[in-house]
């Protein structure tokens, strides 16, 4: 079966084949957006982890950088959709946008090399500038590639099917958004996973380079794929974006409502108007309509703030929580899996329950009302999220600030021990540590027991333990403890060896190390489960299992009763420096559904909405409006990430929360004096006035003419008898 393919300039005649009544086309279209759309979205998840861990950036810096380079995402669109339809044609400019799209996702994937620039080889890169300036190049070309494709793609889908196609051209976009979704639900499951494993040619870390160059080599076959299919598509010819049209007469009307600023000219209906003296009353009226949803759009960036902030502020929030779901275990950067998940539950729910069960109760739930929903439940997706914050503060150690320091006391010897620390007294069992850490904002007594003093410093902003041993504590060097959490949800661990011998730990692939009778081994990050340490002296070997949750930091006490042979493992002592994370990820599933759910009613409505109140010829403008939108949202974040003095994370989202309440009252008094419209009615109109006007002027013309000849005929006539009248004079 074929069909003929309309619009290529070069052979109009040329056939394409078609399955099941679709172009073969499209199937190139739909693989190429999955994979770019697995590409975009497996690289986005990992990303701002990549910010903290690897590049080494707080968690601010790392949200406006992550936040700035969505909003770029964002911009670009409107540059791509003026290049395609004013210049290269949608084809050509997919293609050579694609190219650069790939190089920049290479470029980002070599950046997390870390071997690069390791010289000593001790799993840091050395030269750390390198690595951020190759990362920005890459995230730049990124962010052109996949703004300057995004209004090209679907648009391009749209133009490979004829005119009497119209139920399979709509069938197409259902699967070109499913693609959208599959691609995204795939990349976020799979990229965490890959960042999870270690990699690297001296030291092994996470492996970052593999999570970007998965998404990099997606990238390729995307373009590969979409390169294949060229001889089938149908390429229309670029023929002038109606975006620099509308711009332009926006701008005239302006400039000369300017220029007739003065009272002496009358004024008119409408700012607009003041086009008329160059553009059409059509277009005048068109782009009237246009305006009218856009200025609706001023308060809708607010909703993206806080959508957006799912791969940002919750990512960073769900690092310091349990993910162990018996089953699996749940990387911080993989929660973002429940928004697309949820979004193919909730859409068909939504559309075919929901709503019209709404509509039965006999309620106008106009689109205006459903935006404004969308936007009240992303507001409670935030209160939730501060909420589950609150729980997780509660579990967090304190640090210490600036002005003191924090000790923890061990005793190694074989015998309870009463000790002194400046104001606290308490008393140590044999290899026990005291609880909590102890606060001191200046140099304090230590007493052990009845007998020994020793005067004592701690410097401000540390956390030490010390060591008590036979001849005296470990007081200089203290050993020092790590002052934040682990970092990705690792359990920071380490070992403390009171054993009359040196000895060698240990665990899976990592060493901590030979470590010498008291004395204390540098931190290992052990990840999550059951961790299985092996103590070594010579040829004896002792096997010590725990069971490691997320984010915590114990030390270790090989105690000089310690034997190897059968139980040897059961003298040996844990301590807890920094308690696991204890709040389960299940948690913030209810802040994932409410914002999920805000989007679907917010999100779909308002591309439908925006949709129905746009003139047939300007979707696109409406659709670069509604992702301005999107990037101004992304703005918001960075700006309140940097200027929001706020050191609580649950107060930022209640601030969050409050903001866009505001905006959702404003929004819903604007809707309230909102009046629909059908653009197709007020089109019809302007057809059938034209040629009304038409002959209109005509007849202006022609009674102008007529006017003229009278004038004319009057003067001739005038002139003649004036003539007469002189030679009667001279007669």
């Amino acid at each position: 079966m074929t069909c003929l393919c309309k619009g290529d300039l070069k052979n109009p005649k040329q056939k394409c084949a078609t399955v099941c009544g679709y172009p073969i086309s499209i199937f190139f279209i739909v693989v190429n957006e999955f994979c770019e759309r697995f590409s975009y979205y497996g690289m986005r998840a990992v990303l701002v982890l990549y910010f903290k861990y690897f590049l080494r950036w707080d968690d601010d810096f790392a949200t406006t950088i992550y936040h700035t380079f969505v909003a770029l995402c964002y911009l670009t669109p409107i540059l791509g959709a003026i290049v395609a339809d004013s210049w290269l044609g949608k084809f050509k400019t997919i293609v050579y946008l694609s190219i650069v799209y790939a190089v920049g996702q290479v470029i980002l994937a070599v950046s997390a090399i870390h071997d690069i620039t390791d010289a000593n080889k001790d799993g840091t890169p050395d030269n750390m500038s390198f690595h951020i300036a190759l990362s920005m190049v890459g995230l730049i070309l990124i962010a052109l590639g996949t703004g300057g494709i995004k209004p090209c793609v679907a648009a391009f889908g749209g133009d490979q099917f004829q005119d009497h196609q119209e139920k399979q051209r709509s069938t197409f976009f259902s699967i070109f958004y499913l693609s959208i979704n599959a691609g995204s639900l795939l990349s976020t499951v799979i990229t965490p996973i890959l960042r999870g494993q270690e990699c690297g040619i001296h030291t092994k870390q996470k492996c970052y380079p593999l999570a970007f160059g998965v998404p990099a080599a997606l990238m390729v076959v995307a373009l590969i794929v979409f390169i294949v299919g060229s001889r089938m598509y149908n390429k229309t010819a670029p023929q002038g974006n109606i975006m620099v049209k509308v711009c332009k007469c926006i701008g005239f009307a302006v400039k000369n409502r300017f220029k007739h600023r003065a009272p002496q000219y009358p004024k008119r209906d409408h700012w607009m108007d003041w086009a008329e003296e160059k553009y059409d009353k059509l277009l005048i009226a068109q782009v009237k309509m246009v305006l009218k949803v856009l200025f609706l759009y001023i308060p809708l960036p607010m909703f993206w703030a806080l959508f957006d902030q799912q791969g940002s502020r919750w990512t960073l929030q769900a690092t310091t929580m349990d993910g162990d779901f018996g089953l699996l275990v749940i990387q911080p950067d993989q929660m973002q899996t429940v928004n697309p998940i949820l979004i193919l539950i909730l859409v068909p729910i939504v559309d075919s329950v929901l709503y019209p069960l709404i509509s039965k109760c006999k309620l106008n739930f106009t689109p205006l009302r459903r935006m404004t929903v969308g936007m009240f439940l992303a507001a409670l997706a935030f209160v939730a999220a501060a909420l589950v914050q609150i729980q997780i503060d509660k579990t967090l150690p304190t640090f210490p600030s600036s002005t003191v320091g924090q000790a923890k006391f061990i005793n190694m010897l074989n015998n309870p021990l009463p000790i002194k620390a400046g104001s606290n007294g308490f008393t140590l069992n044999a290899f026990k540590a005291n609880e909590d850490y102890l606060t001191f904002d200046k140099p304090f007594e230590l007493q052990l027991g009845v007998r020994d003093t020793y005067h004592t410093t701690i410097q401000n902003g540390t956390r030490n333990t010390i060591v008590i041993i036979q001849n005296g504590p470990h007081l200089e060097p203290k050993f020092s403890d790590i002052t934040a959490k682990p970092e990705q949800g690792a359990n920071a661990m380490r070992f403390l060896n009171g054993f009359a011998s040196a000895l060698n730990v240990t665990v899976g692939n990592q060493d901590f190390g030979l470590i010498v009778t008291n004395n204390m081994s540098d931190y290992v990050a052990v990840p999550q489960g059951d961790a299985q340490f092996k103590i070594r002296n010579n040829a004896q070997e002792c096997v010590y299992s725990q069971k490691l949750g997320f984010g915590s930091s114990f030390t270790i006490i090989i105690p000089s009763t310690f034997a190897f042979g059968p139980n040897c493992d059961s003298s040996i002592q844990s301590v807890v420096d920094i308690r696991p994370n204890t709040i389960h990820m299940a948690w913030m599933i209810p802040q994932y559904f409410l914002i999920t759910a805000g989007e679907v009613v917010f999100s779909v409505t308002g591309l439908e909405f925006s949709y129905s109140q746009a003139p047939s010829n300007m979707k696109s403008v409406l659709q670069a409006g509604w992702l301005l939108t999107v990037a101004v949202g992304n703005i918001i974040v960075l700006i309140v990430a940097e200027a929001a003095t706020l050191s609580d994370q649950w107060a930022e989202y209640i601030l969050f929360a409050s903001l866009l309440v505001l905006v959702c009252i404003i929004f819903a008094v604007m809707a309230y004096f909102y009046t629909y419209i059908d653009p197709t009615k007020v089109e019809a109109q302007f057809a059938q006035n034209k040629p009304e006007e038409k002959k209109r002027k005509s007849l202006e013309m022609a009674c102008k003419d007529s006017f003229k000849h009278d004038k004319e005929d009057r003067r001739s006539s005038d002139s003649s008898s004036d003539e007469e009248e002189a030679k009667q004079t001279k007669i």
